[in-house]
């Protein structure tokens, strides 16, 4: 699928998902709780589809899929007809209402919880954390070396690549040293720190993260398997040789070979190709041949792939993936909250937000890497919601909570004038928040480095 149109195509299935699940929390307990539902809409503006239940309450799609709400009957925004009075949100005892309005964010607290057991039910691949360090980076600096495994990061351990990255993108926002625990090829442990305080301040975290350097590690030049018929079986080459150097240039690792026998038989298709095998080194003469592969351009091949990456498969009977959802959903919880708090204080710059477009964009990488991703993607864009609208601010749930706290201690509703103030704050808050993201957006596409 064209990346943009699946972007487009994830993005609408997330907020679908999410939308419906969070504004079903409000439904489903002002249900609960005696409330008059009139409208459940998934989406804002003009409807495209909608239907009238049998319990009186209009479901709808609308044109606008950024949220959703659920109107209920209210004394606040018309007349309300006295036989339905104890139907109406206002007539509730606060505790309902405070129920209602913090049933959306729960609800999406519950799905997260949910995405991340099934994940971990069906199996979280990932990489084993085998890492390099691009030269001349803080990683390099701090003495990574090709191939060495990660062991602990800040003095937890670590067996996926995933696992090391979230705690190290969490340490680059405060710019402070980090402690990791390496293995090298040769089997020896070292103790290392990363320089994350050399990292310059207000710059986002993709920035940080090309600046630190440290990276999965390349596939060795190893052939893995050789296609008959092809140049290389044809010259000789067989599966589990090691390539040295074409025409004479050294090869790094096995992307690296795809680059020089491009360059090289870019000159000419007859190429001199250095290897090991069982410790004696051997030459071959390879002719490389223009080949399409999976609809992709011509270009030249030597028909000869990498060895698969070693991976780490994190999957658990039903009561354990319970449990590490739990654990999960609280790591995302307190990383969420960290970061929000750097931000604040000025730790990590604002140009970590992303919007719409960052989402749709993640969303839609996550879908091609599989079922288990895009749950995990699922997750975290569902606990955030949640966590955004549990913010006291007027407009969102946690504004509405607050006023309801405010109640519970002087005793009596806020004030109508006081509630407007606080939508006009909170409107200009919300576009403040959304035009940042946008720009965040718009700037990463632009101008991506």
């Amino acid at each position: 699928m064209n990346p943009f149109l699946g972007s487009v195509f994830w993005l609408l299935v997330t907020l679908g998902v999410l939308v419906t699940f969070h504004e079903f929390g409000h439904y489903w307990v002002a249900r609960r709780c005696g409330v008059k539902v009139l409208r459940f809409s998934v989406g804002f503006g003009r409807a495209i589809w909608k239907r009238i239940g049998r319990d009186g309450t209009e479901y709808q799609i609308a044109a606008i899929p950024l949220g959703g709400y659920v109107k209920m009957l209210d004394a606040r925004e018309g007349e309300v007809d006295p036989v339905l009075r104890h139907q109406e949100f206002t007539a509730q005892s606060i505790w309902k209402r405070i129920a209602i309005v913090a049933a959306g964010p729960g609800f999406n607290i519950i799905f997260t919880i949910a995405a991340f057991w099934l994940m971990f039910v069906l199996g979280r691949t990932d990489y084993a954390p085998i890492v390099t360090a691009a030269p001349q980076s803080l990683a390099a600096q701090a003495g990574i070396h090709q191939g060495d495994r990660l062991l602990t990061v800040g003095g937890a351990s670590v067996t996926t690549w995933s696992g090391s990255y979230d705690v190290i993108v969490n340490a680059l926002l405060s710019r402070a040293p980090l402690a990791v625990t390496v293995r090298g090829t040769d089997g020896t442990e070292r103790a290392l720190v990363l320089p994350l305080n050399r990292l310059p301040a207000g710059e986002d975290v993709g920035q940080y993260v090309d600046k630190l350097g440290l990276e999965l590690a390349p596939e060795p030049p190893i052939a893995a398997t050789v296609t008959p018929g092809d140049p290389a079986a044809q010259a000789g080459l067989q599966a589990g040789d090691r390539i040295l150097s074409v025409n004479g240039n050294n090869v790094k690792d096995f992307n690296d070979i795809g680059a020089q026998v491009k360059a090289a038989a870019a000159k000419s298709p007859k190429l001199s190709v250095d290897i090991e095998r069982n410790g004696k080194l051997m030459s071959f003469l390879v002719s490389a041949r223009l080949k399409s592969e999976q609809g992709q351009p011509q270009q030249w091949l030597i028909g000869i792939t990498a060895q698969a990456p070693e991976m780490a498969i994190q999957r658990y009977g039903p009561l354990k993936a319970l449990s590490e959802s739990l654990a999960l959903t609280w790591q995302r919880t307190t990383d969420t909250f960290s970061m929000v708090g750097k931000m604040i204080s000025g730790e990590a710059s604002t140009r970590n937000i992303s919007g719409v477009i960052g989402i749709a964009q993640v969303a839609n990488a996550a879908a091609q890497l599989g079922l288990d991703r895009f749950l995990e993607f699922l997750g975290l864009v569902s606990l955030s919601l949640a966590i955004i609208n549990l913010l006291p601010i007027p407009v969102l749930d946690g504004g509405h909570l607050l006023y309801y706290l405010i109640e519970l201690i002087k005793g009596s509703p806020v004030s109508e004038r006081t509630m407007i103030a606080g939508q006009y704050v909170g409107i200009a808050l919300l576009f403040t928040l959304m035009g940042l993201a946008f720009y965040n957006d718009i700037h990463r596409i632009i101008l991506p480095s």
